[in-house]
């Protein structure tokens, strides 16, 4: 499958002007070959958080009818990275998938709020998994500080995720953290990783380096600090041959782990 990295330069609290930058991308890429294509966290408003009442997308049916459109009439699926959303006046930073029927396959808001960037003060947290399939794929979806949590993305890859598309908004300070984590998360869940930052160097800074990872932890690609796209070609067979080399599933004890981990 080709799958196209969209690396975007989010404009803070620039509403209008991001989701012309993200048409221009998705409509890049669709040119281009990709069959599905990823957005980065928050691309619809970016960290403004104090300015949420008027700029969050409420009920999300701004950003849902834009990525339907945009998948039907392309014919290509779309992981809409995240984006800042209103529900009975609370607010949350929520991803859409949608297919290239232009089906919502999946919605999920991010369930590990990031105290650092203020989110415990301004948004509500989910509860929900996101697990869904996208063609004959079977994937999950997380954003940003989740991939700290390595019992969040183990529990997608254990309901049969064989990719985790990541969206985030990581900033550069912690840049190394960001590529450590995504490839022990690719290597001990034995799935692709589909990692998409945004890049931007004003107000916060983000250098992008957004990365896709094979399931033996290889780096298949890394993006550069500047706005970009790039369209990686990824097999999903490797999945089950990893998995077949060193079969961690099958050697799994969940009975020991449950008196240690979680409570």
């Amino acid at each position: 499958m080709k799958i196209g990295c969209i690396q975007l330069n989010v404009g803070f609290g620039k509403v209008e002007e991001n989701f012309e930058r993200a048409e221009q991308f998705i409509r890049e890429a669709a040119s281009k070959g990709a069959e599905l294509v990823v957005l980065p966290e928050m691309w619809n408003t970016g960290y403004a958080l104090e300015k949420l009442p008027e700029l969050a997308d409420e009920n999300g049916e701004r950003t849902k009818a834009f990525l339907q459109k945009l998948a039907s009439e392309l014919a290509i699926h779309i992981v809409g990275g995240s984006v800042a959303t209103k529900h009975d006046d609370k607010f949350y930073n929520t991803m859409y998938i949608v297919d290239k029927e232009g089906e919502l396959v999946s919605e999920y808001s991010k369930v590990h709020l990031f105290r650092l960037m203020n989110e415990d003060k301004f948004l509500e947290s989910g509860d929900q998994m996101n697990r869904f399939t996208l063609g004959d794929i079977e994937a999950g979806g997380v954003i940003c500080y989740d991939i700290r949590f390595p019992e969040w993305l183990r529990a997608h890859a254990l309901a049969g995720a064989k990719v985790l598309f990541v969206s985030a908004q990581w900033p550069t300070e912690r840049i190394d953290h960001w590529k450590t984590l995504l490839q022990a998360r690719a290597i001990e869940n034995q799935c692709y990783i589909v990692a998409v930052n945004r890049i931007s160097h004003k107000v916060q800074n983000f250098n992008g380096q957004s990365m896709v990872i094979e399931p033996w932890g290889e780096i298949v690609w890394t993006g550069t600090e500047d706005e970009e796209l790039a369209i990686v070609d990824v097999d999903f067979s490797k999945v089950d041959e990893v998995r077949g080399r060193i079969p961690v599933y099958d050697d799994r004890r969940p009975g020991l782990y449950a008196g240690v981990v979680g409570e």
